[in-house]
Formats: C-alpha cells, sequence, structure tokens
C-alpha cells in the first residue's frame, strides 16, 4: 500500500530521505547478495506504481521483494504495508537538521536488510 502522510512537514521529510534510502537498500542488497546462496534478479512493475521488485532464488526456493516497500519500512516508524490507508509517521532519527543523517539511515537499512535475509 501507499503510505498517507499526515501533514505537508511529513511529505518534506520523506522526499529529503526517500532516494538515499532507495540508494542504501539496493546497496545493501547487493552486499548481502555477494556473501549469500541467494540469487536476486531486478523486476521492473508498473502496479499500483512504478518502482522494482527483487526476485530472489535458491534451489527451489523464490521470494519476491518490493523495493518501495523496503523503502517504506526503513523510512517510516512501525510500516505496515498490510493496512491500507495508513498514515505515517516519519522515522526522524533519519534526519538531522532537515539533512540525511546517513550513520542512522545505514544503521537501520542494514538491520532490515538482515532481519529479510534472517527469515528467509
Amino acid at each position: 500500500m501507499q503510505p498517507k502522510f499526515k501533514d505537508q512537514l511529513a511529505w518534506e521529510q520523506a522526499e529529503i530521505l526517500m532516494q538515499p534510502i532507495l540508494i542504501r537498500v539496493i546497496d545493501n542488497l547487493r552486499q548481502t547478495l555477494e556473501t549469500s546462496d541467494w540469487q536476486g534478479t531486478y523486476q521492473e512493475t508498473q502496479t499500483p506504481y512504478p518502482g522494482y521488485q527483487l526476485l530472489l532464488t535458491k534451489d527451489n526456493q523464490t521470494v519476491n521483494l518490493d523495493i518501495w516497500q523496503l523503502c517504506f519500512q526503513i523510512c517510516f516508524l512501525d510500516y505496515q504495508s498490510e493496512i491500507p490507508n495508513q498514515f505515517v509517521d516519519i522515522d526522524t532519527s533519519l534526519i538531522t537538521d532537515n539533512e540525511v543523517n546517513w550513520e542512522s539511515l545505514e544503521s537501520k537499512t542494514k538491520a532490515v536488510i538482515k532481519e529479510i535475509f534472517a527469515h528467509l
């Protein structure tokens, strides 16, 4: 589900964060796949909005990860993709003085990616 913003400030904070989050997610997925038994292939999607999915395969197992949903999970506090029309809260620990807090962003991204691969 696409997130809903409570106010203009939340929208502006998400604008600051989403591109850096996307970059860190892709890079951390690449790093994890380099040392994993899983193979990854990116696929472009158009619905419900343009984006990418990562198709992970290992033996006869297949897992599909929505890259935007991963980004939302990092950007927002307690984001749950299965709840429609939820209002989101920005994880403000990722922003310092209206700029990206790169250390916090990297730390949270690594944690989310590590958790995903631990549960595959």
